[in-house]
């Protein structure tokens, strides 16, 4: 009725039906390697105690690849260019990237916070201007529990490219408590009592031993700094501990910590009104 010749139709039919019939099958077995080939790499990585984000991560991104390098198969077996299809795809990937800039930033600094472990979760870091408990560490961002039961969510461009300080990376750590002793005491001997007070620090540890620092000649008073160690998790109970035994050891000896004050004095006599 179309004056088309229905051997022509016939062709074309049987063709394009194999086509089609040809691209279904190979998606579907692509899609069944896909799935397998993700859980094998989620199931290996997790063997190894990979990282679970990026055990998760790989395993999707192995998934999509098959599952992109079977659709363009496809758009091959029916003519279309899949080298301009490609560039269009890598064009788009360039505009995508360009607004994901920041994005891509903090993603790429969370591989390398997983990668090359300057924390991990349960430590006690200060990074960015924060100090708290790591809680979590994602591929974007970093989650910090502070003291005060405050948390914050900071992204991983700003820890990764700042200076990050692991407090509790080791397992002892050092209490300094500064104070001052009158001019009027003895050196020795107040040397003497603060050992004596570093000594009676409950929670301390005798290795290193405690040392007791002679710091400089202030402006109104010697200066003197306790130093005691202690395991990690004890730090601000010895803190707290040794200031407390220091001020009880200068008083009972007699020692006094002076304030600071000022000496005026005035030329000429005052008369009265």
């Amino acid at each position: 009725m179309l004056g088309i010749d229905p051997d022509v139709l016939v062709s074309l039919a049987l063709n394009y039906g194999i086509k089609i019939a040809g691209a279904l099958t190979l998606l579907f077995f692509a899609w069944v390697i896909a799935a397998w080939t993700g859980r094998l790499v989620n199931r290996r990585l997790e063997r190894a105690e990979f990282d679970l984000t990026l055990t998760r991560f790989f395993a999707n991104m192995t998934r999509y690849a098959i599952l992109v390098m079977a659709l363009l198969a496809c758009l091959g077996v029916f003519g279309v260019q899949t080298t301009s299809f490609a560039a269009v795809i890598g064009a788009a990937g360039l505009a995508v990237g360009l607004a994901l800039q920041g994005t891509l930033s903090n993603f790429a600094a969370g591989v390398m916070l997983l990668i090359f472990r300057p924390f991990m979760i349960g430590d006690v870091v200060e990074a960015s201007g924060i100090r708290g408990k790591i809680t979590a560490i994602e591929l974007f961002t970093t989650t910090f529990d502070t003291p005060d039961n405050r948390r914050f969510i900071v992204p991983n461009s700003l820890i990764f490219g700042a200076t990050i300080e692991n407090v509790t990376y080791h397992p002892t750590r050092r209490v300094d408590v500064s104070v001052g002793a009158d001019y009027g005491a003895d050196i020795d001997a107040s040397r003497a009592v603060l050992e004596k007070a570093a000594a009676s620090v409950p929670g301390r540890i005798d290795d290193p031993a405690p040392q007791i620092f002679l710091q400089q000649l202030g402006g109104s008073s010697v200066d003197w700094q306790v130093r005691v160690w202690c395991d990690t998790d004890a730090y601000w109970d010895v803190y707290q501990a040794t200031v407390r035994a220091v001020k009880r050891e200068m008083d009972a000896a007699g020692i006094g910590i002076p304030f600071p004050q000022m000496d005026v004095h005035l030329d000429g006599t005052l008369q009265s009104g």
